[in-house]
């Protein structure tokens, strides 16, 4: 009797063992697996674009009315405010708690060098709006794509419908093949995320986990507690089954977490909650808009550093002063999306507009690739809930039992 093939899952974790040793044992070569790493983002990152359009196209114009994507929006941005807010006060209560700052020395620390600079509200409002889909796409903006393609939804509802039938089902059947190109894109996923274990644990060395290691352990410590005590509760509130769910998104959850790349894992994420029971018109939306509005672990981190860069610092913040802090941090974050080095340049911003050393941003440049794993891996799943939670609140989530198949959209 032959021996069941091994799962992705299994494979990836395998892919990442491999990956960890040959990054400690044999630095050099660890790092020259770059290629590896890089091609398989690269794959990855391809599908975003026609798949994101794709699927909104059909959601919209071939399934849903505009009533409804209004609807449907208002409610994913409330259930994105509140999850956010919460992450902002996970964070503030554990680097208070732990003090994680303490006995830092940032006369050492050279500041970096940030090109970029944090988004206002009117930046962010211009931001959305895409001066071309092609260019968009090309750079892989998002929101942008998500709103070219909801206008253009709305413009096909509004033409004859012998008409718009040819272009929905072109769209259609354009989606079905990105979902097959991204099924065959993550068979090479073990070596991709593998390759992305080595250049890690290659180019920092694992002597990284000991610098400053109590900020580490705060922050995984802190994005476990917002699982525990949010993630889970939301779970249960929206009888969203949790050990179904947690099953569904382990795979776009370890693609995050070896990659560092909430981009890498969005098709495998949009397919998994597909199969899981959420129609496709709501994955399509929920899952990209939330990568602006919900990325619970960049908002968790950022409240965390910038109170740990106060401490290190020797400066002690009025609980006023830190709340003004992370008003700040709820607006600015929803400009991450499109910003080069995103949370670290938000962080920097954060500082230097509450007089605070922006050398603190090269103490954790150190760690921040061991701090990004964890931030990205509970952004990827905070999204992919969000999608399942609205999916609920639209009395349209229909938990599918492994095996059965995908649900219409």
């Amino acid at each position: 009797m032959r021996a069941p093939r091994p799962t992705l899952t299994t494979m990836i974790f395998v892919g990442m063992a491999a990956g960890l040793l040959v990054g400690w044992l044999f630095p050099d070569a660890g790092a020259a697996l770059k290629p590896l790493s890089t091609m398989f983002i690269r794959l990855i990152k391809s599908v975003i674009a026609p798949l994101l359009f794709a699927t909104l196209v059909v959601g919209i114009a071939g399934h849903g009315n505009l009533r409804q994507v209004g609807r449907m929006g208002l409610k994913a941005l409330i259930y994105f405010e509140v999850v956010t807010t919460l992450a902002l006060a996970i964070g503030l209560v554990a680097v208070n708690v732990i003090r994680p700052g303490d006995g830092v020395n940032l006369a050492a620390a050279q500041p970096a060098d940030f090109v970029a600079k944090p988004q206002g509200i009117g930046e962010i409002i211009t931001h959305l709006v895409p001066q071309s889909i092609m260019q968009a796409m090309a750079e892989g903006e998002v929101l942008q794509i998500v709103v070219f393609a909801l206008i253009f939804s709305i413009a096909l509802s509004l033409i004859a419908a012998e008409k718009r039938a040819v272009l929905v089902s072109f769209f259609d059947a354009l989606a079905q093949t990105m979902f097959a190109f991204t099924g065959i894109v993550m068979k090479f996923a073990p070596i991709g995320v593998g390759a992305a274990i080595a250049v890690t644990v290659g180019h920092r060395g694992l002597g990284v986990l000991v610098n400053l290691g109590m900020l580490i352990l705060t922050l995984y410590g802190s994005l476990l507690v917002f699982v525990a005590l949010v993630l889970i509760p939301v779970m249960l509130l929206t009888k969203i089954p949790v050990r179904a769910f947690l099953r569904a998104v382990k795979e776009p959850a370890l693609i995050a977490f070896s990659t560092t790349s909430s981009e890498a894992a969005l098709p495998k994420a949009m397919q998994i909650m597909e199969e899981f029971g959420v129609p496709r018109r709501i994955v399509a939306f929920v899952l990209p808009t939330g990568y602006s509005f919900n990325l619970d672990g960049s908002t968790l981190y950022l409240a965390l550093a910038s109170v740990f860069v106060a401490q290190a610092a020797g400066v002690e913040m009025s609980l006023g002063q830190q709340l003004l802090m992370m008003l700040t941090l709820m607006l600015t974050t929803k400009g991450v999306a499109g910003v080069p080095r995103a949370s670290l340049v938000i962080l920097a911003g954060t500082l230097a507009s509450f007089q605070l050393p922006v050398e603190g941003v090269a103490v954790i440049l150190g760690v921040d690739e061991l701090l990004d794993m964890g931030r990205t891996t509970i952004n990827v799943v905070g999204n992919c809930l969000a999608s399942a939670v609205v999916a609920r609140w639209e009395g349209e989530l229909t938990i599918t039992p492994p095996g059965v198949g995908t649900p219409d959209p």
